[in-house]
């Protein structure tokens, strides 16, 4: 969600680049995440704990990357020393928290609503540029921050109390912040004096996530027994899925499968006119999870997530 003025480094552009066919990529990716706070939350729904789930992702998704990678780029194997300690924060920071934080905040909130309040990371990003790098802030970047805070307080319905749950609320912030680091982290070392291509990235920063992970609660302990249950992605009254299904769905098509469309998708479309796609994001998981799991938003909390993204939208777009 980044306002880009070239391409991406080590994404080779398209011979003829077509439009459509980018915007199209980029909303199924965009569509394919939404469909996935669905699944996830329905694997929560069960016994497995959000750290658990987040381990089992990061991890699996590394695996995948890794063979896609030596495959296609092995040069991009290697490990430069100046890097290390970066990729670390990558992963651990940015991947591995906005992962564990959203599953937390799916666990206790509405897909839309969590997803909503992790779009805020680029309005962080913003903050970040204004108050410790000390770069101009443009007028309607502010403004962005004020209609986004306003589209949040309809979404929370703050004038009847404080209606979400409060450690729900505490970890899709988390996610965001988490995720505002994914962005910085990542900017600098795809733009960096040796930049890194953001496949390679991507996959080292799943790896240090699930290294983390390994550290933290070790494989021996995992409780295998509990993907031998079943969810209802449909809702309770719907047919039973394999819980390991699901989980494959999360990994493959919730993950692995988006990011490549996105990859190909900005061959062809700039990350600005990307992001305007991406917004649509909490919109669909809404609709999916409403759809699936009954999570009936009010109308004003549809319109302060309309609210919401359009402030997003302007710190973002307008931000220098």
């Amino acid at each position: 969600m980044s306002d880009l003025a070239e391409p991406i480094p080590g994404v080779a552009p398209a011979t003829q680049p077509r439009p459509a066919r980018g915007y199209v990529l980029y909303l199924l990716a965009a569509t394919l995440f939404a469909v996935n706070g669905t699944v996830s939350k329905s694997i929560l729904l069960t016994d497995i704990d959000p750290a658990r789930l987040s381990q089992l992702r990061v991890t699996a998704a590394f695996l995948i990357l890794l063979v896609v990678v030596a495959l296609t780029r092995p040069e991009t194997l290697r490990i430069r020393r100046s890097e290390v300690w970066v990729l670390l924060a990558y992963g651990i920071l940015g991947v591995a928290m906005t992962q564990y934080c959203y599953f937390v905040a799916i666990e206790l909130l509405p897909v839309g609503v969590a997803l909503l309040i992790e779009f805020t990371a680029p309005i962080m990003v913003a903050l970040w540029f204004h108050f410790a790098l000390r770069h101009r802030t443009p007028r309607i970047v502010w403004l962005g921050l004020v209609i986004a805070l306003l589209g949040l307080a309809m979404v929370a319905q703050i004038w009847q109390g404080f209606t979400l749950n409060a450690l729900g609320v505490a970890a899709a912030f988390g996610a965001a912040a988490s995720l505002a680091l994914f962005f910085l982290l990542g900017d600098k070392q795809v733009r960096g004096p040796e930049p890194r291509d953001p496949v390679s990235l991507t996959m080292w920063g799943f790896g240090a996530a699930a290294l983390f992970w390994a550290v933290v609660q070790p494989w021996w302990s995992y409780p295998w027994e509990l993907l031998s249950g079943t969810g209802y992605p449909l809702g309770e009254d719907s047919a039973a899925v394999p819980l390991w299904m699901l989980c494959v769905w999360m990994v493959v098509l919730g993950t692995v499968v988006p990011f490549w469309l996105i990859v190909v998708s900005l061959q062809h479309i700039r990350a600005s006119q990307a992001s305007v796609i991406g917004m649509t994001e909490p919109l669909l998981a809404s609709l999916v999870a409403w759809i699936a799991l009954g999570e009936v938003l009010a109308p004003v909390q549809i319109l302060g997530a309309v609210v919401v993204l359009a402030g997003v939208y302007l710190a973002e777009r307008y931000r220098q």
